[in-house]
């Protein structure tokens, strides 16, 4: 017999069964706010994004692949607002609600955007936290951090050689709040989701992404500024220059 570990007691505790759903309303009044900010940081404008035109999207899907080898040449300003504008921007705003170009479970989006920036002309080396509604960064930390990075990201070096490396974070409270212990499966499929948006905008602009599930989390927490508790790194995109 298979043992049964703590991920196979979560999968079967957290399933749906017909006519034993959760019940129960929603509270309001408690619902938590679906962007964080960090009012004391200094903002870094972003270039407006590009919303039509570009490489069709059959092409960018064939031509997808994970890219490990990058070359040293910097990214544009422009291609890291495009990136961050496909990964988590704006696209409508309608009932309260600004609408974003990823999927979300109701419309919650427990996923934070942080970007290491190793090489991006214009943009400082650093560590950075995406404002989504704004489109703008809000810069957390300057200075190399490539062998930060890399460590956090089980000692894997292309997190140190790519341009940039964006760090998801989960804030789980604002899925809890509806779903309870199941939005823990919720939170992973809105990271996956909005990865892929990162690794189909690569391929668009001609760069290259590999994505990075194997991290320390204390470590990936610690470089951004979060308690690995109430908010907690849970993947990771690496992005540069094919080389």
């Amino acid at each position: 017999m298979i043992e049964q570990g703590i991920g196979d007691q979560f999968q079967r505790g957290t399933k749906y069964r017909r006519g034993r759903l959760p019940g129960g309303g929603l509270d309001w009044a408690t619902k938590p706010d679906p962007e964080k900010h960090y009012p004391d940081a200094p903002t870094v404008p972003l270039s407006a994004p590009q919303v039509e035109g570009g490489m069709p999207l059959w092409d960018a899907l064939r031509r997808r692949r994970s890219e490990r080898a990058f070359r040293p040449s910097p990214l544009s300003e422009a291609e890291l607002s495009q990136l961050l504008w496909a990964a988590q921007g704006v696209t409508r705003r309608a009932h309260g609600v600004a609408f974003r170009t990823a999927p979300s479970a109701g419309a919650l989006y427990p996923i934070e955007t942080y970007v290491v920036v190793n090489d991006v002309a214009g943009v400082a080396p650093g560590v950075y936290h995406y404002a989504v509604e704004a489109h703008a960064l809000e810069q957390l930390r300057t200075g190399d951090v490539r062998l930060d990075i890399a460590r956090a990201a089980l000692d894997q070096g292309i997190a140190a050689r790519a341009n940039v490396v964006f760090v998801w974070t989960a804030v789980f409270e604002r899925s809890k709040w509806k779903y309870h212990q199941r939005a823990y499966r919720y939170v992973y499929l809105d990271a996956g989701h909005i990865a892929q948006n990162v690794a189909l905008a690569a391929v668009a602009l001609g760069l290259g992404s590999c994505q990075v599930a194997a991290l320390y989390d204390d470590e990936a927490n610690a470089l951004l500024g979060v308690d690995g508790e109430e908010e907690s790194a849970v993947y990771m995109t690496v992005v540069g220059r094919p080389g």
